[in-house]
């Protein structure tokens, strides 16, 4: 296992290895302590490695894993990493920011992004609209447009949260969190646009009604149905903080609602679940969720089933709030970060070790 130039270097698991992840996992997370051992890191099948923040005062603190109490002294060894590539205040009279976010590359090469914006300081229930830029390279330069998707209160929609971006049948979809009335009642909405520029609300929405703060979809194709992960709560009022999944075959249709990951934090706003990202790779399944302990971390979950994750899998943590994964092609894959108060966005490659 290496850290390759600033990036991260993910070796993945074995596929002959049983289904018993959790010793493997700490197994993998033990083995830095003894001086990063690779016969045991080979032996396990192990993944570990660690991104550095973007803003190390945060990072004084180290992060707990309460649900792995062997794990609770871990002590990454290296902090490398991110590169800022985008600051929304640039031209601008007031610092903003940008949040949860979204890349997608249009047919012609270019990178969109979309985001959570608004000033310094953080303000989260007025963030009503997103950013938008584009670049030809992911390190930019980036260009900023007009925003796009103004929060609209025929719609029910009190704030637009979190976009999720992907192209299907030659439409670009964005699903995002439109708030709601309640706590208990957010709603995870739908745009369509031909271009990346004009959207238009399905008029299906809202797509889903959960709590507390429903939000942060994701969606992925698996097998032959989509799935859209989001992060919420065991009861819409409050409770443990989960991933919740649901499925459709159009995009437009959501249902099967099951809990896939379940955190042993209780609560309501916040929490350790959110931005949730899934990657499928060689038959294993990662989970990708900032867990805002501290605020710039990351933790990734290995599993053999994209509908289930156990919280003491935990494999890797990254130096990241509001992670995305990016797959770029030809074998470059990156990871981003950004959130309140962290002067704009940034990325660092990712590497997986096959």
């Amino acid at each position: 296992m290496a850290l390759q130039g600033f990036g991260l270097r993910i070796p993945i698991f074995n596929p002959e290895i049983g289904s018993a992840m959790t010793e493997k996992s700490d197994a993998c997370l033990q083995s830095f302590e003894a001086g990063l051992d690779r016969r045991l890191l080979l032996k396990t099948g192990a993944v570990a490695a660690l991104a550095a923040s973007v803003a190390p005062a945060i990072f004084a603190k180290q992060s707990k894993l309460p649900a792995s109490p062997r794990l609770s002294e871990f002590a990454p060894p290296l902090r490398v990493g991110f590169q800022r590539i985008f600051d929304p205040s640039q031209g601008e009279s007031q610092a903003w920011y940008i949040n949860d976010h979204s890349f997608i590359r249009d047919h012609a090469g270019t990178w969109h992004l979309f985001g959570i914006t608004a000033t310094e300081p953080a303000k989260p229930n007025r963030e009503r609209f997103l950013l938008h830029a584009t670049a030809h390279d992911l390190y930019g330069p980036w260009t900023k447009h007009a925003p796009v998707m103004q929060a609209d209160p025929a719609e029910n929609e009190t704030v637009i949260w979190a976009p999720h971006v992907i192209e299907h049948e030659g439409r670009y979809w964005m699903f995002y969190c439109g708030g709601g009335a309640s706590h208990a009642q957010y709603r995870i909405n739908l745009a369509t646009s031909s271009d990346l520029f004009s959207w238009n609300r399905c008029p299906s929405n809202p797509l889903i009604v959960d709590g507390f703060d429903a939000r942060d979809p994701m969606v992925l194709r698996v097998g032959s149905q989509w799935v859209l992960y989001y992060c919420a709560t065991e009861s819409p009022a409050g409770g443990n903080h989960v991933v919740a999944a649901v499925t459709s075959s159009d995009l437009i249709h959501w249902s099967n609602r099951r809990i896939v990951f379940r955190s042993p934090e209780a609560g309501t706003f916040g929490g350790p679940t959110e931005s949730p990202f899934v990657v499928i790779r060689n038959g294993r399944c990662y989970l990708f969720l900032c867990t805002n302990s501290p605020y710039n971390n990351t933790e990734v979950y290995v599993s053999n089933s994209p509908f289930l994750w156990d919280p003491r899998d935990v494999v890797l943590r990254i130096g990241a709030h509001a992670a995305e994964v990016i797959d770029a092609g030809d074998g470059k894959w990156f990871v981003s970060s950004a959130g309140w108060g962290q002067g704009g966005l940034y990325l660092s490659s990712l590497t997986w070790s096959e």
